[in-house]
């Protein structure tokens, strides 16, 4: 029985890992969670909990694996550092998925019905907490990520954000249960009702997704420059050929058509202090007419402490005078910084020369001709309820720069671009992502992919985008409905505990 027990719990935890790219076979999504959640609705609590623990697991192990490759190089971790935090990691995230388990086989003692009814706010409610753990939040491969690719179904989340796909993915794993338990003739045909509304909406509802027009042109620019722990003093000497080269590349872009030319995320020691690397944008600016978007590294120095590092994003006009600045607010935890430095003592050099960016307080709205726009930064792209702070400022048009190069060949690339494209959708807005190595795309404000381009090749991606004014019930109200199911979730348990304990 046990074995069998075992069985089930680490093949919930691989399904689901197969849900997500790669290879993104999100209809597994829809049962994934079933067997984890009927074998620990029969064993005790802490077999719950264990259960849930493996399944965990097996799906952050497997989908999280490229972490290990990104440690070493972004982090510029030794390799047993870099295995111990990416096992704690994992163990960390694991727990989440255990206590999900636990509070469904708690919720048991008032019914098995109970106990499947409440399953879907305890997932949303914890998918909220792990958004928002201290320092180390880590909202990545939610689950409503696994079905986000069926245009009409993700239509959703400009109501509740990726939490209310979530939400029915993870309702629809109870009701397979319940019925699967019951094998009555009512939760039977309960099963098959919805069955078919969700068939339908999957299969047909992509159809009756508009499809807006484009009134201006972006040329996006994927660098494809080779990602380096440390760059020497002389980089930008030795590397001018291929500097000059992509100076062409872009110039040649913006004068087919003058617009809105973007460089990604800083995959080299970009700065606009450095008279060289500034007389080199400005003159990209001037020479292509058009606005000049790129990463860089800002350099502050306040009076009498050290210099200060943030990630950032300006941008320059056709005159090449500087217009707009964002700095990285949100920081990738072991990789731009040490969370808790005072206190991991034996932490304090993980990672390197890279590691002590300092976070930006603002999230600033720049303009365009044709409206406003805001640049979010590689990680941010995995937080709704900070992009959706941009639209709700008056950003028209979304914009997100990244370095994927420090993920390799691996499914991350894929990933964190299946997560980005949900950012759009949820705002209603098109979002232009360029990245060093891939994957650059544009993605239309119902989550359609109007271009992309290949990884791992120099080249410009030529695209119509618009601004977009309105604002969506969850750009204006955020994460209300995550906020809901941890508030039912939580009420759920208070009132289990306490039906229990009536005389």
């Amino acid at each position: 029985m046990i074995s069998r027990r075992l069985f089930l719990a680490a093949g919930s935890g691989v399904l689901l890992a197969l849900a997500f790219p790669d290879p993104h076979w999100g209809t597994l999504g829809w049962i994934a969670l079933a067997p984890l959640l009927a074998v620990a609705l029969d064993a005790s609590p802490l077999g719950a909990f264990a259960y849930g623990f493996l399944a965990g697991l097996l799906f952050f192990g497997i989908t999280l694996r490229w972490l290990y490759g990104f440690f070493r190089g972004y982090g510029a971790m030794s390799v047993p550092i870099a295995a111990g935090v990416l096992g704690l990691m994992v163990a960390i995230l694991a727990g989440f998925i255990a206590t999900y388990a636990l509070c469904a086989r708690a919720m048991k003692r008032s019914g098995t019905g109970w106990a499947l009814a409440a399953s879907p706010f305890f997932w949303v409610g914890l998918e909220l907490l792990r958004t928002h753990m201290p320092a180390i939040g880590f909202p990545w491969n939610l689950l409503g990520y696994s079905v986000s690719a069926r245009l009409g179904l993700v239509q959703l989340v400009t109501l509740t954000g990726i939490y209310g796909l979530s939400f029915v993915v993870a309702g629809y794993n109870a009701l397979l249960v319940w019925a699967w338990r019951e094998r009555r003739r009512k939760p039977l045909a309960v099963w098959a009702a919805v069955t078919v509304v969700l068939a339908i909406v999957v299969l047909f509802g992509d159809r009756l997704v508009p499809d807006p027009a484009a009134r201006y042109t972006a040329h996006l620019i994927q660098l494809n420059l080779r990602p380096e722990a440390i760059y020497p003093a002389d980089w930008e000497q030795r590397s001018a050929p291929q500097l000059d080269a992509l100076g062409r590349m872009t110039i040649a872009a913006g004068r087919s058509s003058p617009g809105l030319v973007i460089w990604p995320e800083a995959p080299a020691p970009f700065s606009l202090e450095d008279p060289q690397f500034a007389a080199r944008a400005a003159s990209i600016a001037r020479a292509s007419q058009s606005y000049f978007l790129l990463g860089v590294d800002e350099w502050r120095y306040p009076p009498g402490g050290p210099p200060q590092a943030s990630n950032s994003a300006v941008m320059l006009d056709p005159a090449g005078r500087r217009v707009f600045a964002y700095d990285k607010i949100h920081l990738v935890p072991f990789g731009e910084y040490v969370p808790w430095r005072r206190w991991l003592f034996f932490a304090r050099r993980l990672t390197g020369d890279i590691g002590d960016f300092a976070p930006g307080t603002v999230r600033a709205v720049g303009r365009l001709p044709g409206g406003t726009f805001s640049v979010f930064i590689c990680y941010e792209a995995i937080f709704p309820g900070e992009i959706r702070q941009f639209a709700d400022r008056g950003a028209g048009l979304l914009v997100n720069i990244s370095d994927d190069g420090w993920y390799g060949q691996s499914e991350a690339l894929e990933q964190h671009l299946n997560m980005a494209r949900v950012r759009a959708v949820e705002n209603r807005r098109w979002l232009l992502r360029a990245t060093n190595t891939g994957l650059t795309a544009v993605i239309d404000p119902y989550g359609r992919f109007r271009a992309r381009l290949s990884p791992n090749q120099r080249a410009v991606l030529t695209t119509g985008y618009d601004f977009r004014s309105e604002r969506t019930l969850y750009a204006r109200w955020g994460d209300w409905w995550a906020w809901l199911c941890l508030v039912v979730g939580v009420a759920a348990l208070a009132w289990n505990i306490a039906r229990r304990s009536e005389p």
